[in-house]
């Protein structure tokens, strides 16, 4: 479904970031981004959502060119993009916060009933501002904001940042799901960045780990456990 080729970015100082990166993320599928920190995990998702411009390379979604597109434009297109740090709107309820992940829908669309079923705690605290949320209920609410629109790509980077276990647990269940079903029995590619090994490794169908910005390691999660990834991406 998503198809990175020799993704190359660097810093405005001209320091290489990213260095020939490819990777696929297909629908059914979790695709685990590994890496210690500062290897450039956080800069491929933003350039693959448009964030970030890349410097050469190409990026496809369903077979459409996406290095032109604007973000709002690949959100169009079908992907959903659950930032690090969470970044909801702390103003705004939780009901507004779920509307503004309906931009790109038809002005009047409701927020779809399924994702008060995937995260019942949203529907609880629906007119609550969501900087009033605990940590793990607003990343709850940043994967549904996501969700709303629809996606066949979700991306998420580091869900589990900060989030107590009961939480995680919880995420974890959500992801597995949607991979497999999606949100209407359809499955979806789930690409996925994290730094909790334990998570990353219960819900990988695929992964790869980043070092200096450069592919060292990817494969199938059967792969993943004889090559020892742990030690690799350990700190």
């Amino acid at each position: 479904m998503l198809q990175a080729g020799n993704i190359q970015q660097f810093y405005s100082g001209g320091s290489h970031i990213l260095r020939d990166v490819s990777l696929s993320a297909s629908a059914g599928r979790v695709t685990v981004l590994l890496g210690r920190n500062g290897v450039g995990k956080t800069t491929l998702l933003k350039c693959l959502m448009g964030l970030l411009p890349i410097k050469s390379g190409t990026l496809r979604f369903e077979g459409q060119d996406l290095a032109r597109l604007k973000p709002f434009e690949r959100v169009r297109a079908g992907i959903g993009y659950v930032p690090q740090g969470r970044e909801i709107f702390a103003r705004l309820t939780v009901q507004e916060n779920l509307q503004m992940g309906l931009a790109s829908r038809p002005s009047g669309t409701a927020i779809p009933p399924v994702l008060f079923e995937l995260f019942p705690v949203l529907r609880q605290m629906l007119h609550r501002r969501g900087g009033d949320l605990s940590g793990g209920q607003q990343q709850q609410l940043a994967i549904a904001r996501a969700l709303a629109a629809g996606p066949k790509l979700l991306i998420l980077d580091e869900p589990t940042e900060g989030i107590q276990p009961n939480i995680i647990k919880d995420i974890g269940r959500v992801i597995r799901k949607l991979a497999n079903e999606g949100l209407n029995g359809q499955p979806m590619a789930v690409l996925l960045c994290e730094q909790y090994y334990d998570f990353a490794e219960a819900l990988a169908d695929d992964y790869l780990v980043l070092e200096r910005g450069a592919v060292i390691s990817a494969g199938t999660r059967s792969e993943m456990l004889s090559q020892n990834v742990r030690q690799i991406v350990s700190i």
